[in-house]
């Protein structure tokens, strides 16, 4: 029973630390492809881009409170079918911390994403129009969020790549 636990949780982890990888990947995709018309607001392109960015953050959420979940699902269940917490080496040790750190670093760029660069990316793109095109000092400042949010995404990925890689140490140590 406790290989089924392991199993199942296992499954649904790795299915989350794909989609915290995915995520970033497909963002910084559509970023670049989007970078090929420069730096000018073309307003349909544009709105494309911003609703499926931002629509994809409850994902992003979902799938970092579900490695969050699942990674403390492996101590607890142990604990549960043996009364108490495994050993760990101190290279485990080291994985499940920076694992924790790279994933807690996640957390805090898609808060700072999500609660201040898009709706300040929303609140500029408002004054956009599909039949005028939008002030010089608007188009800049709509440009350095994007900027900013792509840097952050950058980082969310190679946090992401960094899990990808520490957690076989954990299950396997």
């Amino acid at each position: 029973m406790e290989n089924m636990v392991y199993i199942i949780l296992l499954i649904f982890h790795n299915i989350a630390l794909v989609g915290c990888a995915a995520a970033p990947f497909y963002n910084l995709r559509l970023v670049n492809q989007r970078a090929q018309f420069g730096p000018k607001v073309f307003y349909q392109l544009d709105k494309v881009v911003e609703d499926t960015l931002q629509g994809l953050e409850p994902y992003c959420w979902s799938f970092i409170i579900l490695l969050f979940l699942t990674g403390f699902g492996f101590p607890v269940t142990y604990y549960a079918f043996h009364g108490e917490l495994k050993e760990f080496s101190s290279i485990t040790f080291t994985a499940f911390l920076l694992k924790h750190l790279f994933v807690l670093g996640m957390v805090v760029i898609a808060f700072y994403i999500t609660f201040f660069i898009n709706p300040k990316i929303r609140e500029v793109f408002s004054k956009f129009s599909p039949e005028a095109p939008p002030e010089e000092e608007i188009s800049k400042l709509f440009f350095a969020f994007r900027t900013k949010r792509k840097r952050l995404c950058k980082i969310c990925f190679i946090f992401a790549i960094l899990i990808l890689v520490i957690s076989p140490v954990l299950r396997f140590t």
